[in-house]
């Protein structure tokens, strides 16, 4: 009986788990499948150009969205499409728009809600 073929997902993939940008990474990372086994490799033991991309960019809209404390639809409706470094997050931060402080309200209230519902729920649970 041979052993299990090891599970293996698209580079795209593995970048999204990682959290990073694809078109950032290694041309070797973007060109070959990853297994499950080199994924979790991959986030026990960083190699330095995983480590440089989480810590500097440029950053997956989901990240970028994180960092600022909006949903990735707020960054839609403020019209930042592009990923953005960790010195970009920082100097939008820094300045605060007008859109970023009114996003970062929706959010708020958003989970705010959220919570209520869930309380309510675990109530009536």
């Amino acid at each position: 009986m041979s052993s299990p073929k090891p599970q293996m997902m698209k580079p795209q993939t593995a970048a999204r788990k990682l959290g990073v940008l694809l078109s950032a990474t290694p041309a070797e990372f973007q060109a070959g499948m990853v297994s499950r086994e080199e994924l979790n490799d991959l986030q026990a033991n960083p190699p330095q150009w995983l480590a440089d991309l989480r810590r500097n960019g440029p950053h997956p809209r989901q990240e970028v969205a994180r960092r600022l404390g909006v949903s990735a639809s707020g960054l839609a409706r403020a019209g930042v499409t592009e990923p953005l470094t960790t010195e970009q997050i920082r100097g939008l931060l820094d300045e605060m728009p007008a859109w970023l402080v009114a996003e970062r309200e929706t959010q708020a209230r958003v989970r705010a809600e959220n919570n209520r519902l869930k309380a309510r729920a675990a109530d009536e649970a």
